[in-house]
């Protein structure tokens, strides 16, 4: 069945799993889930047309419920069970029945296999993905957990928040989920760990900077992963994150600079000024080019084809700078990292450059320009 136009259906628990996920119950993960799609929550209500019936023997990843709301008619099943079922009030005493009694569902309603090869299409991330739905029993739970904390981010990253850091931010987010620690509440910490990690790169403290920045990196990752699994996120913390996101790394480098003198190892002022210079405009419009990408392709540039993905892993952001000041650091030059991150930065604007005209050369030769990882 083909997506229709943009239907309210209301989301209806069925049964009930006192098994935790995340620190939440089956029924309370729905319900936010629901909040988080502004669905009305086990009473339909006189404006809903159809229902989204929900085994709570299951857990499932959000996402299905993005991608069944515009299916009315649609029967998620694993296993042969029914998860999740977008019907209308004709059909909801049949499903409900097939989830409670296990029996089997209307031949009218379209059944789709969770664990289908296929997957599903993110119209967001423009990139083909496969959600999980599993029963929600004690010993699946770490499982469960990781699928869940895996599927939090389903974007293309650098390579240490790739390959460094996951089991480190998989455990804190973990932790803080069992504690109650709040997203918002691990982005303060967080904050605070960033302006420590400035301070010390102002005074020459490198590696005291470079170890409370790690920390502040780790919690970059567990403050967005930990909002995704508990369904918590919010305007204000995705405003807070990203701000702080896109603020302090020139701020950083800045500071990094002006501590090569009390280190022992100063820049000339011609060089040091040439250093701001190249990492504030690099920055800035490598940025806008990202923005323009999106905004004329309707994709993020790290998409588009597998080289943009694997340069990704490396182009001059935050982490991957880090790795450089680190490796100059090694051998007490912070002065030749610092160079060097501005040297990285203009190298990648270059790469980006290139890709933005690459792409609107092709567009305008008719080519539709879509994500490899669709």
């Amino acid at each position: 069945m083909q997506p229709t136009e943009s239907l309210q259906p209301a989301v209806v628990p069925l049964g009930d799993n006192p098994v935790l996920l995340w620190g939440m119950t089956a029924c309370e993960r729905l319900r936010r889930i629901a909040a988080a799609r502004k669905l009305a929550f086990d009473d339909p209500g006189a404006a809903s047309e159809t229902v989204i019936l929900s085994d709570l023997a299951y857990v499932f990843d959000p996402a299905w419920i993005v991608w069944l709301q515009p299916r009315p008619g649609t029967v998620l099943t694993r296993e042969g069970r029914v998860v999740l079922a977008h019907v209308a009030a004709a059909d909801r005493a049949a499903c409900e029945r097939a989830i409670v009694e296990g029996v089997a569902i209307p031949a009218h309603l379209e059944q789709v296999a969770a664990e289908r090869d296929e997957g599903v299409f993110n119209e967001a991330l423009r990139k083909r993905e496969r959600p999980f739905a599993e029963a929600l029993v004690p010993a699946a739970v770490p499982a469960i957990e990781r699928a869940s904390y895996v599927g939090a981010y389903k974007g293309v990253t650098d390579l240490l928040t790739k390959y460094l850091w996951p089991e480190w931010a998989f455990a804190l987010t973990r932790l803080a989920a069992r504690v109650g620690i709040s997203p918002n509440g691990v982005t303060a910490i967080g904050s605070v760990l960033c302006i420590v990690a400035t301070i010390a790169f102002w005074y020459g403290w490198f590696w005291t900077g470079l170890l409370t920045g790690l920390v502040f990196m780790v919690l970059d990752t567990v403050d967005g992963k930990l909002a995704r699994c508990t369904i918590t996120s919010s305007r204000l913390g995705n405003a807070w994150d990203h701000g702080v996101d896109l603020v302090h790394p020139p701020i950083w480098w800045w500071a990094w600079a002006a501590g090569c003198a009390p280190y022992g190892r100063p820049l000339t002022d011609a060089t040091f000024w040439a250093v701001i210079a190249a990492m504030l405009f690099g920055y800035v419009v490598q940025r806008l080019i990202e923005g323009a990408f999106i905004v004329r392709f309707g994709m993020h540039i790290h998409v588009w084809e597998r080289f943009d993905s694997r340069f990704r892993l490396v182009t001059a952001r935050r982490n991957p700078n880090m790795v450089i000041l680190f490796a100059a650091l090694l051998v007490a030059r912070p002065d030749w990292g610092i160079v060097a991150v501005a040297v990285w930065t203009m190298l990648s604007l270059v790469v980006h450059g290139v890709r933005l005209l690459q792409a609107m050369v092709r567009a305008r030769r008719g080519e539709r320009l879509t994500s490899w990882l669709a």
